[in-house]
């Protein structure tokens, strides 16, 4: 079991170290990571993706707590701690210094220069995610209509439609009545 808390903290820490741009960009490496190890399918790791985007907190936060509680079975919560701590420390650790040095980072032209250059990988990787998440879901990928779901991308169209018609939708609405749709299509069609 300590092999397997080790290297889920490693896996975790590294993912937490190395993305730059919030939970979706750690999107990529989480399923690299996850599927790489074989840890878990990449239906399963997809339905995390969901259910931590769905529930209160920060998504990387809730996807490390997902996969960590999944992958050590003789200690669940433990692996949920350990997950969640190693996706969060480099983070905090970062912060903390620049907190400290803020305003002479910001003095420093080629911090300035490096922040301009990190927004537009942010961007690139948003947008990976993006299409990698949308091929997943409806097969944008997949031969022409041979394994398109469907169901995923009426949800999505009707979400796209609400949200552009009633600009004072928040999220939370959008993210229950997509819940229910999805209840609607698969659970009762």
């Amino acid at each position: 079991m300590w092999y397997k808390l080790w290297e889920l903290f490693y896996r975790f820490f590294l993912i937490g170290l190395f993305t730059i741009g919030g939970g979706y960009a750690m999107i990529p490496m989480i399923t690299d990571a996850v599927l790489s190890e074989g840890w878990m399918s990449l239906e399963d790791l997809m339905n995390f993706f969901a259910i931590a985007e769905s529930t209160p907190g920060p998504f990387a936060v809730n996807t490390a707590t997902l996969v960590g509680f999944n992958f050590v079975i003789e200690s669940p919560i433990m692996g949920a701690l350990v997950a969640t701590g190693a996706v969060v420390l480099p983070s905090f650790v970062i912060i903390y210094m620049i907190a400290r040095n803020f305003h002479h980072l910001m003095e420093n032209k080629y911090i300035v220069f490096a922040l301009a250059g990190i927004k537009a990988v942010v961007v690139g990787l948003i947008l990976s995610v993006v299409w990698n998440l949308m091929s997943n879901s409806i097969g944008i990928v997949t031969q022409l209509f041979k394994n398109w779901d469907f169901y995923a991308l009426a949800i999505i169209v009707i979400i796209l439609i609400i949200s552009k018609i009633s600009k004072k939708i928040g999220p939370i609405p959008l993210i229950i009545l997509s819940g229910i749709l999805g209840y609607i299509f698969y659970g009762l069609l």
